[in-house]
């Protein structure tokens, strides 16, 4: 924010729970999905404690309305916040079972036309052909179209917010979290992580 850079935040809530891990131990999956919307609800709303208390001015807005609690998603609103310099969190996802929080980050980056999606992962530093983790010898990619994503099967997105990237030509930068002074250098355009964009 203080690089004059207006920031939109997605936040997931797989640290406390994953939908689709609810579903697989017998919860009905709608039910297992909203349950994870509530859960970015709460990590949104420890983010914004946490940066308020840095002085950094914010705003949580939440697809599921919850009033007493943040604003609902209004998207003139969201935008009218970044202009005005504050950071907004989008929080429970897109208000809707079966979709991702990376459906949720490409589709509020469509909507408030943002010109690139930084997507931050915890020790993975970019996108691999394998999991580097299983795979000693996994390569990374420095850069990729989101149509080799598609049909490589690669773990960047899922294939719906990888879609809406593209149709949408949002681009995307995957890099890891866990480096201290990562997002200030994607932010500065330094070459970290791999880039995910059009054919150009």
């Amino acid at each position: 924010v203080e690089m004059g850079v207006q920031v939109a935040i997605v936040v997931g809530g797989g640290n406390i729970w994953r939908g689709v891990a609810g579903s697989a131990s017998g919860i009905d999956r709608t039910t297992a999905d909203y349950m994870g919307m509530l859960a970015t609800v709460l990590n949104a709303l420890a983010l914004q404690d946490a940066l308020e208390k840095l002085g950094v001015p914010t705003r949580v807005q939440t697809a599921i309305e919850m009033r007493e609690v943040a604003e609902p998603y209004i998207r003139r609103r969201a935008t009218t916040h970044l202009e005005r310099g504050r950071v907004v969190i989008f929080a429970a996802g897109t208000g809707n079972p079966y979709f991702t929080t990376d459906t949720t980050a490409a589709l509020r980056a469509a909507e408030i036309d943002a010109d690139i999606i930084l997507l931050a992962k915890g020790t993975v530093n970019g996108v691999y052909d394998s999991d580097p983790k299983e795979n000693p010898n996994a390569k990374m990619f420095k850069r990729l179209t989101y149509l080799e994503v598609l049909q490589r099967g690669l773990k960047v997105m899922d294939a719906t917010a990888t879609s809406l990237c593209m149709d949408n030509d949002i681009p995307l930068i995957v890099f890891g979290l866990a480096t201290h002074g990562n997002i200030r250098r994607a932010l500065l355009g330094e070459d970290i992580g791999t880039y995910v964009g059009g054919e150009n």
